[in-house]
């Protein structure tokens, strides 16, 4: 049953909302703009409501996946590693040649599901960080930073590893962003 939860668990991170959300305003998103399938390039192209169904779409499914583990009385070790296979499926989905969103919103859907109290200190993180560089791309590296610190203080790092692997994956996708932040601030 584990494993199969942990195949459901990246198979759900597959189910990608903009690319539904493109399909329904007859949109490729992955012609337009980043061509990137999450919700920031939905709202970018075809406006507030697509971003909108696009982020709760893909928080949606991160959540699901953390709620359905429990559901299943899975130890919370497992439930990280479904969770970060989700983000992992978002991420790189086999039906899309592995080239997916950059896993934000399924991150955040995660973290609030995992522990609302951990997912706080990744908005303090980055609520800090925004007021300092007014730069949100910028201010997500605030945030996980404050993230990771609050599962080491807690003493759950070796149990959010798997978690962590996935934030390194949705940092490697942010590259251009990051860089792009930086230059804009020189």
């Amino acid at each position: 049953m584990l494993g199969f939860y942990w195949v459901l668990s990246y198979m759900t991170g597959n189910f990608m909302t903009a690319y539904v959300v493109g399909k329904v305003y007859g949109v490729n998103l992955q012609e337009e703009r980043s061509k990137n399938l999450g919700a920031r390039n939905a709202g970018s192209v075809i406006g507030k409501d697509a971003f909108l169904w696009t982020f709760l779409g893909d928080s949606l499914k991160g959540a699901l996946i953390v709620g359905a583990g429990r559901f299943m009385h899975f130890e919370e070790w497992e439930i990280i590693l479904g969770a970060s296979l989700c983000i992992l499926g978002h991420l790189f989905p086999f039906w899309l040649k592995f080239n997916g969103g950059k896993g934000v919103a399924t991150f955040i859907g995660v973290g609030l599901a995992l522990s609302p109290s951990l997912f706080l200190m990744m908005v303090v993180g980055t609520a800090i960080t925004l007021s300092i560089t007014r730069s949100l791309t910028l201010s997500m590296l605030g945030g996980f930073l404050l993230y990771v610190g609050a599962i080491m203080y807690t003493d759950k790092l070796s149990l959010y590893i798997p978690l962590l692997v996935a934030i390194i994956f949705m940092l490697m996708k942010h590259m251009s962003n990051i860089k792009e932040s930086l230059e804009r601030r020189k």
